[in-house]
């Protein structure tokens, strides 16, 4: 029997586990009148609820689940640096003055993340530095130019590109042939940071309910002074506004959002605390490769491997989970094949078909804010920010988002499931040759 069979934690995530007992809220009860509704509990939805509470809005927020369970409390922790696509894309798409914008607002949301929990005590094990690698030879130009791009074009001096040597050092690994190195930017524990943020949303004043499923919205009448109705299996909120922040969860609640957030698989598995291999990641940074199934990884405080990707493969049986993703761990580091995997677990992330965040009006009042495809740790955090703000009549920077051209994936409710599973499948074996 190989050692990775070892007991795997069956549905805990690493994660869960070093957090412990995670402070719990009641579920909805009876009917609440509050000025703005929110419907999901992970970052977008918190970071709402603690501004608008603490500038004096009564607020209310639904967790279908438990605060935690969704993307937001078991991501891979990165905060990556701008947005998802590298700026010198993003130019190609929508020009300079665009993408400069985009690319700054970015940096305001990690500025924003990194103070937010410094101010309110929440510790969540913040770790420096990223590696970005190509799986593939012959991409050196492109790590060179986007290290150039990025400091001489939007001044950012923090990135360095690394030769296959170099980058062969800082991970450790041979299997990768050269990288950029990221110094201003790193990584988290994101369900630290989750209950954190709940703890202070809750503290300045915002109703949270869990195990709370919102099952339709609706408006009481049209025209001034109509208000909105959010139905649960228990009670209902009345509010002036809703912000609709369930990301990958949204099911049937609200259909536009239904059609321009896509629900996909994310995989991750820890290992034991790599004790006795220094060389892995030595500097300690996170990494994320340039296949277009991303495989991101990184150590945390306690040593352990954090792997995850997203491959075309779905499993509720954790050491299947663990079997795939271990396969991928001994590709990258053979010389951990003796190193048991302890915990692996899994869930839905919401991406958009261009990998931008879906930002819109989905009916007069409500707000749908989600698809951060892979980059939602800080960018989710600041949108909820923002959302406060536009709310409060501050002007911000939400409106950039809500100007990208996002549309709903082909194929109706029916078919995107089956045609995102085709590309995906395609991509991955197009990764692999």
């Amino acid at each position: 029997m190989d050692q990775w069979q070892s007991p795997i934690a069956p549905g805990i995530s690493w994660y869960q586990e070093s957090v412990g007992e995670r402070p719990t809220y009641p579920t909805l009860d009876g009917s609440r009148t509050v000025d703005v509704a929110i419907i999901g509990g992970g970052y977008t939805g918190l970071q709402a609820a603690f501004n608008l509470a603490r500038a004096g809005v009564s607020v209310a927020l639904l967790e279908a689940a438990r605060l935690g369970d969704g993307a937001s409390g078991r991501n891979g922790g990165q905060l990556n640096t701008g947005q998802r696509w590298w700026p010198e894309d993003l130019e190609k798409q929508v020009g300079y003055e665009r993408s400069k914008i985009l690319f700054d607002m970015a940096e305001d949301a990690k500025r924003h993340l990194l103070d937010f929990a410094s101010a309110h005590g929440i510790e969540m094990d913040y770790r420096p530095g990223q590696l970005n690698v190509s799986h593939k030879r012959g991409h050196e130009r492109e790590y060179q130019a986007n290290a150039q791009i990025a400091a001489e074009r939007y001044n950012y001096p923090h990135i360095s590109f690394m030769d296959g040597k170099e980058t062969a050092e800082r991970l450790g690994s041979t299997s990768y042939h050269c990288g950029v190195r990221d110094t201003g930017t790193g990584h988290v524990h994101p369900l630290k940071l989750l209950v954190g943020l709940a703890r202070v949303a809750s503290s300045a004043g915002a109703q949270i309910y869990e195990n709370t499923r919102a099952t339709a919205i609706e408006k009481t009448r049209n025209g001034p002074g109509g208000k909105i109705l959010v139905k649960t299996a228990k009670g209902t909120l009345t509010a002036d506004r809703v912000l609709i922040a369930t990301n990958a969860y949204i099911g049937n609640l609200e259909p536009v959002t239904a059609a321009h957030i896509m629900p996909i698989g994310s995989f991750i598995a820890a290992t034991a605390p790599l004790d006795d291999f220094p060389d892995v990641i030595p500097g300690g940074e996170a990494v994320a490769d340039s296949r277009f199934v991303v495989r991101y990884f990184r150590k945390d405080k306690d040593n352990r491997l954090l792997f995850g990707g997203r491959e075309v493969y779905s499993s509720k049986n954790p050491q299947d989970t663990a079997q795939a993703i271990r396969k991928q761990i001994i590709e990258t580091y053979p010389a951990l094949k003796d190193v048991p995997v302890t915990h692996a677990w899994g869930g839905n992330v919401g991406i958009t078909l261009p990998r931008q965040p879906f930002v819109r009006e989905v009916m007069p009042g409500v707000t749908s804010i989600g698809g951060y495809s892979g980059h939602g740790v800080m960018l989710s955090n600041y949108c909820g920010k923002l959302y406060a703000d536009t709310v409060l009549g501050k002007a911000t920077d939400l409106d950039h988002l809500a100007a990208l051209n996002i549309r709903a994936f082909p194929g109706g409710t029916h078919m995107r499931t089956p045609l995102l599973f085709l590309a995906l499948t395609w991509f991955a074996l197009r990764d692999r040759l």
